[in-house]
């Protein structure tokens, strides 16, 4: 087994100039800190165990072979059918596949397991039993955040009457703690995916009447550090990189672009951003992270990471919803409209356009230097990219629908989709593999 002692999860947008080397007002101080008992993270390299992958980036493990072409008939190694609807991606770790849903008609908010080798469902546990908000965007659902796992617990945050809960479940499904982080006032709706780093668990929750961004022992669920954030909506996640030679732990949105320590919760810098709402996750060169935003206006920006306050270059293509991808100096994204792009990472120079079709609301996978990307109607897109061009491979279609982004690891592909026929919206979680 390989040890990874890591976060996972989402970021974007700004514009800037000033920052600040101040502490913010953490809940607990870190010589109170509390003792844990959490063991260290062991997960095995062919794992997936949280949002974007083991390295928190969108990476899958290079040396592997997924397919590249696919069908409801070809190259389909199981399926199973997905009660509900969610939007979180597959987690994957050991013999076991995870996935959150909800029912919106029997108001249950659930995590869900089947056996990775077989796709036979193992168990299904009930996190929270009415509550439900009645209301959110069109795109959103009661359960669009992706599972971690430590590899001994699982971990996932749902809204529920009012207020943002984190949960830990055990391999087989006991949950064995559940603490409220904050208040949640619904406008959009949620996905902000739970990070893991070292002995903690990092949550976060941006809303209109104030909400906050926390740090949980992994073991025992109490609040290590906690700071409040501003009355603004928000859907990015923390996620722990290392960027300028060191750990951060970067946060964007609430016009912000936020570095903190991911053991205390000090403030490192921050700096005022041009957007307000962000969903994507930041990625990091090692010198500068990269944020994206559509609202309330559109860019791309790469922003020195040493704390300078520097924007090093910044554009106004919308990427808002779709993370972005680094390898080797260039910047891969794709535009919610369903255009794939390639920067130069440190000038911010556009080296070419593709045009896929579609929207997208998924983010793109890279194995190697072959990226997977799915459209909201279930076409995914597989394409060689190269700083020189783009080249096509294959686009597959299942189902009518996905908002899930792929899930990539030991050379199968783990998809959540969706297809509309005469029983009505029916989702599937398959696995494809040769």
């Amino acid at each position: 087994m390989r040890r990874i002692s890591f976060v996972c999860l989402l970021s974007c947008p700004l514009v800037a100039l000033a920052f600040a080397f101040f502490p913010a007002a953490t809940e607990i101080a870190a010589e109170d800190k509390i003792a844990t008992t959490a063991k260290p993270v062991e997960v095995a390299a062919g794992d997936w165990p949280w949002w974007r992958g083991p390295n928190r980036n969108g990476h899958a493990d290079p040396n592997q072979k997924p397919p590249v072409e696919w069908s409801a008939e070809k190259n389909v190694a199981w399926k199973a059918a997905v009660p509900g609807r969610g939007h979180g991606s597959p987690t994957v770790v050991g013999d076991q596949v995870f996935l959150a849903t909800a029912d919106v008609e029997g108001e249950t908010q659930s995590v869900l397991c089947w056996d990775r080798r077989t796709g036979k469902p193992l168990w299904e546990t009930v996190v929270h039993r009415g509550g439900l908000v009645k209301k959110g965007h069109k795109k959103s659902s009661h359960a669009s955040a992706t599972v971690a796992c430590d590899g001994e617990r699982l971990f996932i945050n749902f809204v529920n009457d009012g207020a943002l809960h984190a949960t830990a479940l055990d391999r087989n499904g006991k949950i064995l703690w559940q603490k409220k982080v904050s208040d949640y006032s619904m406008h959009q709706g949620f996905g902000a995916s739970p990070g893991i780093h070292g002995s903690l668990v990092l949550v976060a929750a941006d809303h209109h009447d104030g909400g906050a961004i926390a740090a949980l022992d992994r073991a025992s669920g109490e609040i290590v550090w906690k700071n409040d954030r501003p009355k603004t909506a928000n859907y990015a996640a923390p996620i722990v990189l290392e960027a300028a030679g060191r750990e951060q732990l970067l946060f964007t949105g609430c016009n912000l672009v936020s570095s903190f320590d991911p053991l205390t919760g000090e403030k490192l810098w921050e700096i005022p951003g041009a957007t307000t709402e962000c969903v994507t996750s930041t990625v990091t060169d090692g010198e500068r992270i990269f944020t994206t935003g559509g609202y309330p206006r559109s860019h791309v920006a790469a922003v020195e990471a040493d704390g300078s306050g520097k924007v090093a270059w910044e554009n106004n293509t919308k990427v808002y919803v779709p993370s972005l991808l680094v390898r080797e100096g260039h910047l891969y994204g794709v535009t919610d409209n369903g255009v794939a792009i390639c920067w130069n990472s440190e000038t911010g120079e556009e080296l070419w356009k593709h045009r896929l079709s579609g929207n997208f609301s998924s983010s793109p996978v890279l194995v190697k230097d072959v990226i997977y990307v799915t459209n909201e109607a279930g076409r995914t897109f597989v394409y060689r990219a190269t700083p020189e061009k783009a080249e096509p491979l294959a686009e597959n279609q299942l189902g009518d629908e996905a908002f899930a982004t792929p899930t990539i690891c030991g050379n199968r592909i783990y998809l959540r989709h969706a297809t509309t026929g005469a029983n009505g919206r029916e989702e599937t979680l398959y696995c494809i593999g040769e």
